[in-house]
């Protein structure tokens, strides 16, 4: 059997020809992006200036409201059989905000040292993504040589709600979510030298819809805490997890299977099956996320992070496959030489670096390997509040022994935009 790639032109698709993305409910998509140049990290990940919504115990711990929006660009290589081809991608990633419920200003202007937090969030990100144009010829024996061609687009989208308490240095928070999207695939078989053969299509439009929720915690925890001690000496470990529980979802496919022939004139077509608003049923997996982070000041970050996700309790009916269990590693660094450097802005960069190894659930020997690397850009807006561009690097491949290997290239762009005005008590007199 042969494999031909081929790439469309598009850039309205996440990836214009992600073969993987044919399996289950598409490639799983990064949401991550201020922590995406330090291998992703989030459950440990505090920070009172970044949007960390997948641990919804982090907004109780902003000192700010929270704007953030992403994109991302990709340049994929993809080789199979002594044949390649190269694929563009990109998208936005999500739209987020957070925001603290007590603005720490308040507590400030009247000299209250305040023990309880809550933090709100809202986001809409993107559970998965689905694009490929992919062929495949064989030859049957005294028949014919038969060309498969496979393509598909669409995705699967998330609204997040989530509320974050936080008393002293220990946090909780809970969201829920919504899932949506639409999966849209055609496979078309064709006979390549049968004269006035006909061409099988198989068409499947499938809409999910469904609700999860998702839970987690972080403790912050300082070694050298103190009256005297300055917050450029300080040092801390955070531990942070989260996880979701097995979920529902419900599925409407329209069904459609033809026959056609571009022999003859006219056009030729014979439908041999319908189905309109056909449902069904499935579930999504339970997982967890768990890590560690040290930091000395705003100085040094180092972290570590270890994910599982139990995809062989998947279920379909509409699009039936079969998963295995992964599991995800990462590591990663942020360093910043002068937080507080006032004549060199570069002093106060957030320098990134990190790798993370990922399993994909798809086929049993597929696996996600990448290093990555990123800048923390600080930008002042009025009322001297600091607000970020972060730029984001990946260079990685997906290893399997026996498929279509892929290597890939992916920038991404997140600004985070922070206000201290929300819930501000305005005094006169």
């Amino acid at each position: 059997m042969a494999w031909m790639l081929l790439a469309t032109t598009s850039f309205s698709q996440p990836k214009d020809n992600a073969p993987y993305s044919s399996l289950g409910l598409g490639e799983p998509t990064q949401h991550s992006l201020a922590t995406m140049g330090y291998g992703g990290l989030s459950a440990a990940f505090i920070d009172p200036l970044h949007v960390n919504y997948l641990n919804p115990a982090h907004s109780a711990w902003m000192s700010a409201t929270a704007y953030e929006a992403g994109a991302y660009f990709d340049r994929s290589k993809l080789k199979f059989g002594g044949e390649s081809a190269k694929v563009w991608g990109g998208n936005l990633t999500h739209l987020a905000l957070a925001f603290p419920l007590f603005n720490p200003l308040n507590d400030v202007l009247e000299k209250k040292k305040r023990t309880f937090f809550w933090g709100m969030h809202v986001a809409l990100v993107p559970y998965s993504s689905i694009g490929y144009d992919v062929r495949s010829e064989s030859v049957l024996p005294q028949v014919d040589t038969v060309l498969q061609i496979f393509q598909g687009t669409g995705g699967l989208n998330r609204f997040m709600y989530g509320n974050a308490w936080r008393y002293k240095q220990f946090s909780f928070g809970v969201n829920l979510q919504y899932l949506f999207g639409t999966i849209e695939s055609e496979r078309r078989v064709q006979f390549q030298s049968l004269d006035a053969s006909y061409d099988d299509v198989f068409i499947d439009n499938i809409a999910l819809r469904g609700w999860s929720w998702s839970a987690g915690a972080q403790f912050k925890h300082y070694f050298n805490a103190g009256p005297d001690t300055k917050t450029e000496n300080l040092r801390s470990l955070s531990i942070g997890v989260y996880g979701q529980g097995k979920s529902n979802i419900s599925t409407t496919s329209q069904v459609l299977r033809l026959r056609e022939n571009y022999s003859y004139t006219p056009f030729q077509s014979d439908t041999l099956l319908v189905g309109e608003d056909v449902s069904g049923k499935g579930k999504l997996p339970a997982g967890f996320q768990a890590g560690l982070m040290y930091e000395h000041g705003q100085r040094l970050k180092v972290g570590m992070e270890y994910g599982f996700e139990k995809w062989s309790a998947y279920e379909n009916e509409a699009k039936p496959d079969q998963m295995r269990d992964v599991a995800r590693w990462a590591v990663g660094v942020q360093y910043t030489p002068n937080p507080s450097s006032y004549n060199n802005y570069w002093q106060r960069v957030r320098y990134r670096i990190g790798f993370y190894h990922q399993q994909d659930p798809r086929l049993d020997d597929l696996n996600k390997v990448a290093f990555t690397f990123g800048l923390g850009l600080p930008v002042i807006l009025p009322r001297q509040q600091t607000s970020f561009v972060n730029l984001g690097l990946e260079i990685g491949r997906y290893n399997t022994s026996n498929a279509i290997e892929e290597n890939f290239v992916k920038m991404a762009v997140t600004f985070t935009l922070n206000d201290t005005s929300w819930f501000l008590k305005r005094k006169f007199g």
